[in-house]
């Protein structure tokens, strides 16, 4: 495991922290079976560690390590069962926020599948898979290799046979340690390069530099011991969620109205909506903390695998002016992507590793949202014969009090509510704040329209599907 695999997994002694990812895919109609069997065996091959297991090494000398299950068996991972007649959204949602709440068996691969059909007007396929396997960007690029641009099963080749592993205590406690050293050295060379070569050509300069990622890590790895939110303090197991569909180009006509990114508008609409949600609980808040994936991945990384970094910072809440407000979201984001110690997040990771779990455990329950946007395909994707109509995605609070997540796929933003209900009791008025939120920035794109004198019509936003 990665150092970043590694704090996910010791995160979840407190199980309120578990890394969990569930995925709901809305089927035009059910997909052939056999098809489907063969699309998610090929995957496994494609992507190995969906074979794997994890081993506990002894005496604790590494981590537990990511070996090939002797005993796959993918009709374990991958299950159907029929829905009743009068199925609906809400029905899917039930099933999925149950798989949230279920722990993986250690002893086998940490995913499963479930195709859930005979609902009227199609099926849903809930995908439920453990963030160390994937990221999102990298569960998209899994879709990619794996579905059609049309019904016709595509003539992929025969699939990569699964590598063979040699065993061993002391190779993977060499192996552990060596890929450690070299991951914080590669680094340290891509943070440090200019700042190696302003020590010959500029020191002085060299010397803020060097201040200046000091600093940085400061501000990673910064203690955090209450929430900003006074509303969502508390927190536990259970989970609801909820859904909201937006159309893309209206958010990227609203955020190129302002000058700013498609995600920024995401953030800026769901902070309106958390603004929302306060004042109807009688609070006002000036700024409220996120936790905000940063991908790390490269174009050499393989498919799937966990390449992100958690970065946890306030952003103002209290901006009333929509466009005012994404601007100094921008500004705020902007600023951490561009931190100076994001490419050293195995070396925090590594130190976070060899705190007691408690402490860190504690800091992460005060963080109060989770926010993620993923994108996704421009363009119709089919699944064993069976058309994608709507791609949600379900990531874990991580001991926030809400994650949402914001899937593009064919024109429109999927966008997934998970909420702690111990935090957030009240899912439905949650829901309706953040849609209140995106209507509100979708609005600025109507706004614009109107100043240039075009004639647009605005396709509906659909408010909220949710399970209560």
């Amino acid at each position: 495991m990665s150092q970043s695999d590694l704090f996910s997994w010791k995160m979840e002694r407190d199980p309120v922290l578990r890394s969990t990812i569930v995925s709901v895919l809305v089927l035009d109609t059910d997909p052939d079976w056999d098809r489907l069997v063969r699309t998610i065996e090929r995957g496994t091959r494609l992507v190995p560690k969906l074979r794997h297991r994890l081993v506990i090494a002894p005496f604790g000398l590494t981590p537990p390590r990511w070996a090939l299950d002797p005993g796959f068996d993918l009709s374990w991972h991958l299950r159907r069962a029929a829905l009743p007649a009068s199925a609906n959204m809400s029905t899917v949602l039930e099933f999925a926020r149950t798989e949230a709440m279920t722990a993986f068996d250690p002893a086998r691969p940490l995913w499963r599948i479930t195709l859930l059909s005979g609902s009227t007007g199609g099926c849903a396929l809930v995908m439920t898979v453990h963030h160390s396997l994937t990221d999102g960007i990298g569960g998209i690029q899994i879709a990619t290799a794996l579905f059609d641009v049309d019904r016709a099963e595509t003539d992929r080749g025969h699939p990569p046979e699964p590598p063979r592993e040699s065993d061993g205590v002391l190779r993977d406690i060499v192996a552990w340690n060596r890929s450690v050293g070299s991951d914080l050295v590669r680094g340290g060379i891509r943070t440090t390069r200019q700042i190696a070569w302003r020590v010959v050509a500029h020191p002085a300069r060299a010397a803020r530099d060097g201040v200046t990622l000091a600093a940085s890590l400061a501000r990673l790895v910064k203690p955090i011991t209450a929430t900003m939110s006074p509303v969502m303090t508390e927190r536990g197991l259970g989970r609801r969620l909820a859904v909201l569909d937006v159309p893309v180009e209206q958010l990227h006509r609203a955020a190129r109205a302002a000058g700013c990114t498609m995600n920024d508008a995401f953030l800026t609409a769901v902070i309106i909506g958390l603004r929302i949600y306060h004042y109807r609980h009688g609070a006002k808040i000036g700024r409220l903390r996120l936790t905000m994936p940063i991908s790390l991945r490269t174009a050499d990384d393989p498919l799937g695998g966990n390449r992100i970094t958690l970065a946890r910072f306030s952003l103002p809440v209290d901006i009333l002016a929509p466009e005012e407000l994404m601007r100094a979201v921008n500004g705020t984001v902007d600023g951490w992507r561009r931190e100076p110690a994001i490419p050293l997040s195995g070396a925090v990771a590594a130190a976070f590793n060899r705190l007691p779990v408690a402490m860190v455990t504690g800091m992460l329950k005060h963080v109060d949202f989770v926010a993620s946007n993923v994108p996704g395909s421009p363009v119709p994707l089919y699944l064993a014969g069976a058309r994608i109509d709507r791609m949600y995605a379900f990531s874990p609070t991580i001991g926030t009090a809400v994650n949402v997540t914001l899937m593009s796929h064919a024109g429109t933003c999927y966008i997934g509510v998970n909420a702690d209900s111990a935090a957030v009791p009240d899912i439905a008025n949650l829901t309706d704040c953040l849609a209140t939120g995106f209507a509100t920035v979708l609005g600025l794109a109507d706004a614009r329209d109107r100043e240039a004198g075009a004639d647009v019509t605005a396709e509906p936003l659909d408010r909220h599907r949710s399970h209560r």
